[in-house]
């Protein structure tokens, strides 16, 4: 982050408040003229500061009512098997994250569900025959408290 200076930070401040906002509102509201602020915005997406752009939908009136925090062990971990697992959970849906992480269990997955009958077939139609799982550790969440992919740029 070193690279970026305040006029950079404000800029991502911008659009990852609002993806939408056009080159124009954003110039104005960093009382830049427009195409310096083009130039600027162009650069942070090319050196992959800006990865993509994306609406944030409300999952719950999508029919998404359940969110389930997944912990995995694994009994293998050599390279075929992982670029396995790995390729298993890019190509699934239901998977909003996955975390290769310390502590007990291997890997965390953020799941979403439609109900509790879908959140079941998804345990046991893709993670029970994920390769090398053997310990699968759900928590399903009550209440959403936060949810935010927002990042603290200050």
């Amino acid at each position: 982050m070193s690279d970026l200076d305040g006029v950079d930070l404000d800029i991502l401040k911008g659009v990852q408040r609002d993806g939408r906002l056009s080159n124009a509102k954003l110039a104005l509201q960093l009382s830049l003229s427009e195409t310096p602020c083009w130039r600027r915005l162009k650069r942070l997406e090319e050196e992959g500061y800006i990865e993509s752009y994306q609406a944030n939908l409300d999952r719950r009136k999508l029919g998404f009512g359940v969110m389930a925090f997944v912990q995995l062990s694994c009994t293998e971990h050599d390279e075929a098997t992982t670029r396995a697992f790995v390729e298993i959970i890019q190509q699934s849906d239901n998977v909003l994250s996955c975390h290769n992480t310390t502590g007990d269990a291997d890997f965390l997955l953020q799941v979403v569900a439609k109900d509790l009958d879908d959140y079941s077939r998804f345990v046991e139609q893709t993670l029970r025959r994920l390769p090398s799982v053997s310990a699968i550790r759900s928590s399903l969440s009550l209440r959403e408290i936060k949810s935010s992919s927002r990042l603290p740029l200050g």
